[in-house]
């Protein structure tokens, strides 16, 4: 079967996709930005991949054909807090005139489970990129999920955020709704199962687990199951923009995912009907069971696919490529090199860097930078790394996002996502002569931007200086 997977570099797109070629089927990636796909060599050597912005204009070259079915896995939450919605319409609409072109037999889109009449902006918004498909494809199958609970999932890493860091938790009253949350993997059960089934056409399925939970419920259960006990005292004062801020500042949530999640929580989010689990013959697995395989990927270090190396965790949303070129004119920089005796071991030493591991030098000012961006908005440190030893394109990398991890050149190249003046890389490269070069660049905006640098010059020349010093220790 010929398929055609949107949102391949998501959260679901990529537990989705492995499990599509495991029942060889041939598989088309419709990405934004190809050079952040995150896959192995022999992945990509398997897949076809489609650069696509389902947000520009629509053009018909290069079009993939013969396509059977298409996953529509494309959200716009995280990207604003005002106009998201018109975001994902706009989309849908765009995905809609691609999909007449080339004449699919079926389209499977994962929305959010709709109950109420008056809906929080963002599951109106789902419920419109339904009504949209629904108006051109012939064969719609929408899945309404509720929250998804899986290693490295927005939902499950601010549960665990909130829980780990938080033994006491005042909370707003929206921590009382309810909630039917489902297991990644009976999601992709799902997303497989309907797939060119006939009786499963223009339908619209809630899909959830088997239990149905309030907010504090899955907090007090998340603490049971992970051994130790927290205390949780909710009081109706705090307004959604302080629920908000709270989420932001306690878990690794950006400000407008927060403000999104927000407004929905406050909505129940509860299966209606339980037709595609009698028809697939689907047994859901129950929350705490989730977690505990949630955290065997963990503990094991094979999450294959985490939220915060989505765009969606970032401030920024360009095309990653822009900046694989470093730029010169223009910009300051600090270029430190050495000469190592062990590349191997060096070159490990760049690939395990940030997360928990740190920085190699003046971890404590690391974090100060990462407090204070974000007291002023930005992504701050908490994403960490979603491996401790594995990089791939695109990945977050605490306030960084990796532009190029090639083992092969010895180089890794970052861009920052921090709030800056300006825009900043961070360059590490193994030359064949066995001299390690640390580059940091930055381009100024104005003359604060060059104030910005100039200030810290006195702090460069030790973390840099510092880092590159004890990187290269083999």
């Amino acid at each position: 079967m010929k398929i055609l997977l949107t949102g391949a570099n998501g959260y679901v797109g990529r537990r989705l996709l492995p499990e599509l070629l495991s029942q060889n089927h041939e598989i088309i990636c419709a990405v934004r930005d190809k050079n952040r796909l995150g896959l192995d060599k022999a992945t990509l050597q398997s897949v076809t991949i489609w650069e696509v912005d389902f947000l520009e204009e629509v053009s018909y070259e290069n079009i993939p054909q013969d396509i059977d079915v298409a996953y529509y896995l494309i959200h716009s939450m995280s990207a604003s807090t005002e106009v998201f919605d018109t975001m994902e319409a706009k989309a849908a609409e765009n995905f809609n005139h691609y999909m007449k072109h080339i004449g699919v037999k079926q389209v499977i889109y994962l929305s959010g489970i709709v109950n109420n009449n008056t809906l929080s902006k963002h599951l109106q918004s789902r419920k419109n990129v339904e009504d949209i498909l629904y108006q051109v494809n012939d064969n719609v199958t929408v899945l309404r999920a509720g929250i998804i609970v899986g290693s490295g999932s927005s939902s499950f890493e601010i549960i665990r955020d909130l829980c780990e860091k938080l033994p006491v938790m005042i909370t707003p009253k929206w921590v009382l709704t309810k909630t039917q949350p489902i297991a990644i993997r009976d999601v992709i059960q799902y997303l497989i199962g309907v797939l060119l089934k006939e009786e499963c056409y223009n339908e619209s399925f809630d899909i959830g687990g088997p239990n149905v939970l309030t907010y504090k419920q899955m907090m007090q259960l998340y603490a049971k199951t992970r051994g130790f006990k927290n205390w949780i005292y909710t009081v109706p004062v705090m307004t959604p923009k302080l629920s908000s801020y709270w989420l932001y500042f306690v878990t690794s949530t950006s400000y407008k995912l927060a403000m999104n999640l927000v407004d929905s929580m406050k909505m129940e989010v509860v299966c209606n009907d339980n037709r595609l689990q009698k028809i697939l013959g689907i047994k859901p697995i129950s929350y705490t069971d989730a977690i505990k395989l949630a955290f065997i990927k963990i503990e094991q270090n094979l999450v294959i696919s985490s939220w915060k190396d989505s765009l969606v965790s970032s401030e920024f949303h360009h095309n990653l490529s822009e900046f694989i070129q470093v730029p010169t004119y223009g910009c300051l920089k600090d270029n430190q090199k050495l000469k190592i005796e062990n590349p191997e071991k060096v070159l490990e030493n760049i690939w395990t860097i940030g997360g928990t591991k740190g920085w190699y030098y003046g971890n404590w000012m690391w974090q100060l930078r990462g407090f204070i961006d974000k007291l002023v908005g930005g992504v701050g440190l908490r994403r960490g790394r979603t491996h401790p030893t594995h990089l791939d394109n695109g990945d977050s990398l605490d306030f960084w996002r990796v532009i190029l991890a090639n083992k092969e050149e010895k180089r890794l190249l970052l861009f920052a996502e921090m709030r800056l003046p300006g825009e900043a890389w961070l360059e590490f490269r193994i030359d064949e002569k066995n001299v390690l070069h640390q580059i940091a660049t930055f381009r100024p905006r104005g003359l604060f931007g060059r104030l910005y640098w100039y200030s810290l010059v006195p702090f460069h020349f030790f973390i840099f200086k510092g880092m590159i010093k004890n990187m290269a220790r083999g």
